[in-house]
């Protein structure tokens, strides 16, 4: 290796959409280092429910979700953290629900897509009967442990070679380098991946898309062992939240409807979802607020309507909170990636919307192969 401070690559970012560029670069030979300022793998990376929902996607987030998956497979067994090919559940309390579900199978097929009957419905999932109509099983999700996942693969490219210059903070830009709090880094190819703090960097693309920061209501409990899950799980309002979904004919009538019934959440943005974790405790999420800078303050209205929606849906009573937080994530009105290339060698790649995990690995593929299709061969370090 020539210069120290020289690589055919250099990410700036640690979170999952980081480390996977890390990775497909590092798979082509290349040289890499990842700058972060913080000192570990931090923020929407670890805040997640750990859920590859690669069914519910919809266009190019489709492609990059089924495109990574085998690659989240070999991640985890490269660097050692726990996944599971869960798939994942999606149960329906009304017609309508049951409808858009039905006319989702029939879109994708029965090899994404499984119509369960009331019946099924109750006898795979440890949920309240009470106007549970059918559901739905989509076999080719993941999962992963969101605690493990990102800072294991870290570990691993570190171990591979991969330089971390961790409390270092990327300051400016120019082609072949990149500006540092510890020092310039002379980049063949740079990759910005800082989520929704791209305003920081390049508010000017940041300003155009109308990127925000989305703040949610986010709980680790356990449930009584009656109700352990054998998979993640969707509900009703799942429809709503997931471009897969969009279009349908039913979409409306379901969006309609439970509005109409718990205009309470409305203010919330409430989706209703469940993770199984390794350990036995469940990720129950999440709420929605959307605003340029994150407030410190979170209301209990929240946690409450996530607890009141899990004790409906279990039947349970008792329901033990080990864990509240607030995540963030990065947000846009209308797309579901910034992707840009501000100066030559320089792309800036952000996910807009909370399907980072999904996404991440089929996205960094894609970017990776674009960069270098355009910058041409990297200058060898």
């Amino acid at each position: 290796m020539g210069n120290p401070h020289t690589y055919d690559v250099v990410v700036v970012g640690a979170g999952i959409v980081g480390l996977a560029h890390a990775y497909h670069a590092l798979n082509r030979g290349l040289s890499v280092a990842v700058v972060d300022h913080a000192d570990r793998v931090s923020g929407a990376s670890v805040q997640n429910f750990g859920h590859a929902c690669i069914t519910a996607q919809s266009g190019v987030a489709y492609d990059y979700a089924r495109a990574g998956r085998r690659h989240w497979l070999d991640l985890s067994r490269k660097a050692g953290f726990w996944s599971a090919e869960s798939g994942t559940f999606c149960v329906a309390r009304h017609d309508d629900e049951l409808a858009v579900m039905r006319e989702f199978a029939d879109l994708r097929g029965p090899s994404q897509v499984e119509i369960l009957s009331r019946e099924q419905t109750l006898a795979r999932l440890p949920i309240a009967p009470g106007g549970v109509t059918g559901g739905m099983y989509l076999p080719t999700d993941l999962q992963v442990d969101p605690r493990q996942a990102a800072p294991s693969i870290a570990r691993w490219l570190e171990s591979c070679g991969v330089d971390f210059f961790w409390r270092t903070a990327a300051s400016g830009f120019e082609p072949g380098v990149v500006h540092t709090t510890r020092g310039d880094l002379r980049a063949g190819t740079t990759f910005v991946t800082v989520n929704y703090d791209i305003d920081r960097l390049f508010p000017e693309p940041a300003s155009r898309d109308g990127l925000l920061r989305c703040r949610l209501h986010m709980l680790r409990a356990v449930l009584p062992p009656s109700s352990t899950l054998p998979a993640p799980l969707f509900t009703g309002w799942s429809l709503l939240r997931y471009s897969g979904f969009e279009g349908l004919a039913g979409t409306a009538a379901v969006a309609h409807r439970l509005q109409q019934e718990y205009p309470e959440y409305v203010d919330l943005d409430l989706h209703q979802m469940y993770t199984p974790q390794p350990d036995g405790s469940i990720l129950i999420g999440d709420t929605h607020v959307r605003e340029v800078s994150t407030s410190p303050f979170q209301s209990e209205a929240g946690f409450d309507a996530l607890l009141e929606r899990a004790r409906d849906l279990f039947g349970v009573s008792n329901i033990e909170v080990i864990e509240r937080w607030q995540g963030v994530y990065c947000s846009a009105p209308e797309s579901e990636f910034l992707l840009e290339e501000p100066m030559d060698g320089v792309h800036v790649v952000t996910v807009t919307t909370g399907i980072g995990m999904t996404t991440s690995m089929g996205l960094a593929e894609a970017s990776v192969e674009r960069a270098f299709a355009s910058d041409g061969a990297a200058v060898p370090a």
